[in-house]
């Protein structure tokens, strides 16, 4: 494989974990950001996003001499031309927010390609990182003016929390051109990688990135139904789950119900993508549930708050102190951005609730925008502690590994309501903490396979 020079500009999520792991690959990188402080951070080795293996993977790109960072698009164009050869691939993994009426919001990427258009050399490729709407890529073609540089769709299939994981492992690589040897180029970049590759035109490149996306969203809801269909039909929706799972047409991943979907990703890409639908002249009614599950699944959340604390459906939550386990929109990231527990705590909020929180990847409330909303303290016992109810936003494993008989002698009341089903039942139950769960019975169950269940046993 022969290594390329790279630009990478945007050190967020993508962008940092992308210039890293084509370092690792033997890649020359140069990443660039418009905030200087960060540049600055980066270059001391502070990388700031909670994510396995990442700080490593940076610091040994700086050791070897194949990953520097700069300030602004331009200064990285000039930086690998002073090594004595120009860009070949500059990759774009710059923010693309939710801007009005639900659209992505191109401006940063605008800004990028303005900045750069003069300095690109002839036979330079731009990749578009980020997850933008389909047209973009002829979009970013437009505003170059520059028929000797092509672009490509190159979109990211990371998630959170295992973001190296997932780019050195993909399961396939989607890379979409007007250009097939722009394409190829890009698609070499990942050679040592071994994955499926799809080549294709950029717009449906773009679009794959918005289908996966949406129809990951469609399975959350879709389960999320399922699961309150089976608390009113007394039906346990971990047995039903798991007899869908199996069926290879379905698979057991994003079957497990909890309070709402959210983060970075799936609340952007879903509105993105019906925005696109509008402008096609296509109601996209299916796309629309979904949205309109979500939102519906939050305050649902805190009616079974509701219902478990006051023994009412209509009981007041005034003045009602209630801990939250969990603030990030999902386990083993530090990431608040659109986060179902943060929804569901503004809902408590409004209905008179006090809140205090903790949460292994939140320590400070200055780190939440919503601050207003809650106390958040640095241990789950304080938190718990006079409690009348603690309920269970994100699925941190740690949970798990609580002195719950100490939670149940802090509280007010030994009441748990485990949004993401995540606790061990019978451990509750030795505790003396009454435990709420989505889609369970009502009753215990009787069907467990002894077996199993002794296995399973960790206390």
């Amino acid at each position: 494989m022969f290594a390329r020079r790279i630009a990478v500009v945007g050190t967020g999520y993508v962008g940092l974990t992308t210039g890293a792991c084509l370092a690792s690959l033997g890649h020359r990188v140069v990443c660039a950001d418009v905030d200087e402080d960060k540049v600055d951070r980066l270059r001391a080795g502070e990388i700031g996003i909670r994510e396995d293996g990442l700080a490593e993977l940076v610091s040994e790109g700086v050791a070897a001499g194949r990953l520097s960072f700069v300030v602004g698009a331009g200064t990285a164009l000039k930086e690998l031309e002073a090594d004595g050869n120009p860009v070949e691939v500059m990759f774009l993994c710059v923010p693309t927010p939710m801007g009005v009426g639900g659209i992505a919001d191109l401006t940063a990427v605008e800004a990028v390609v303005e900045e750069t258009r003069a300095q690109l050399p002839p036979g330079c490729v731009v990749v578009n990182k980020s997850t933008v709407p389909v047209g973009t890529a002829a979009r970013t073609a437009e505003l170059l003016e520059r028929e000797d540089v092509a672009v490509v769709s190159n979109p990211e299939f990371l998630r959170e929390g295992s973001a190296v994981h997932d780019f050195l492992h993909p399961d396939r690589i989607v890379v979409g051109s007007t250009s097939q040897d722009a394409a190829e180029r890009v698609a070499a970049l990942y050679a040592r990688l071994g994955a499926p590759m799809v080549l294709t035109d950029a717009a449906s490149a773009e679009m794959i990135k918005y289908a996966a996306n949406c129809f990951l969203a469609m399975k959350l809801s879709y389960v999320n139904a399922i699961a309150e269909l089976c608390e009113r039909l007394d039906a346990d929706v971990a047995d039903v789950t798991e007899g869908m799972g199996y069926d290879k047409r379905i698979g057991q991943a994003f079957l497990s119900p909890g309070p709402g979907w959210g983060g970075s990703c799936l609340p952007k890409d879903t509105h993105a993508l019906l925005q696109v639908a509008d402008a096609a002249d296509f109601e996209f009614r299916l796309l629309r549930a979904t949205i309109d599950t979500n939102t519906r699944q939050f305050q649902r959340m805190v009616d079974k708050i509701r219902l478990a604390v006051t023994g009412k459906r209509n009981g007041s939550l005034a003045k009602k102190k209630i801990a939250l386990f969990g603030l990030t929109f999902k386990a083993g990231t530090d990431d608040l951005r659109d986060s179902p527990a943060l929804a569901v705590a503004a809902l408590l909020k409004q209905a008179g609730a006090e809140l205090a929180a903790y949460d292994p990847g939140v320590r400070t409330a200055a780190a939440i925008s919503e601050a207003w909303l809650l106390t958040v303290l640095d241990d789950p016992y304080s938190a718990a502690a006079g409690a009348n109810a603690i309920v269970v936003l994100t699925e941190w494993s740690e949970f798990r590994l609580l002195d719950w008989r100490r939670v149940a002698r802090d509280a007010c009341e030994p009441l748990v309501i485990d949004t993401r089903n995540l606790l061990d039942e019978a451990v509750l139950a030795r505790a003396a903490i009454r435990h709420v769960c989505l889609g369970r019975p009502r009753t215990a169950h009787a069907l467990t396979p002894p077996v199993a269940a002794a296995s399973s046993r960790t206390d």
